[in-house]
């Protein structure tokens, strides 16, 4: 018996289906679930989210933050922002990049730029651009 997965920011739900397999990046570092996966409730770092689809496809999500939830055979994915491939802007996604690799080279020590860097990352690698 698949999970069943849901991934929701406040503006939709991004994917609702089954999933042989959900692997994520939490605070903790990434983790898998599959199906009968002890209950669990994590924080999400800045990662994708990735369904294994029963047909051997799968569904990647650019997540920025939030949280997971594993009860029984049900997984919820909770973020501020979370992007599918089709909803990213792939030139602005480079821009950025390009903006943080430089503030980076000018402060190593940047925080913020260190995570617009990330998120960046993320944004590429989801939509097929990395």
């Amino acid at each position: 018996m698949p999970l069943t997965v849901e991934v929701v920011s406040p503006e939709r739900v991004l994917y609702s289906g089954e999933a042989d397999m959900l692997v994520c990046r939490t605070s903790e570092g990434e983790i898998a679930f599959l199906p009968g996966h002890v209950s669990f409730l994590g924080a999400l770092g800045i990662g994708v989210v990735r369904s294994l689809l029963p047909d051997h496809g799968e569904q990647a999500i650019a997540v920025h933050g939030g949280f997971v939830e594993v009860s029984g055979d049900r997984v919820i994915v909770l973020s501020d922002v979370a992007e599918i491939a089709g909803s990213i802007d792939v030139e602005r996604a480079r821009a950025a990049l390009s903006r943080a690799e430089d503030a980076l080279r000018s402060d190593p020590d940047d925080a913020a730029a260190e995570a617009a860097l990330a998120r960046a990352k993320v944004r590429l690698e989801v939509a097929g651009a990395l």
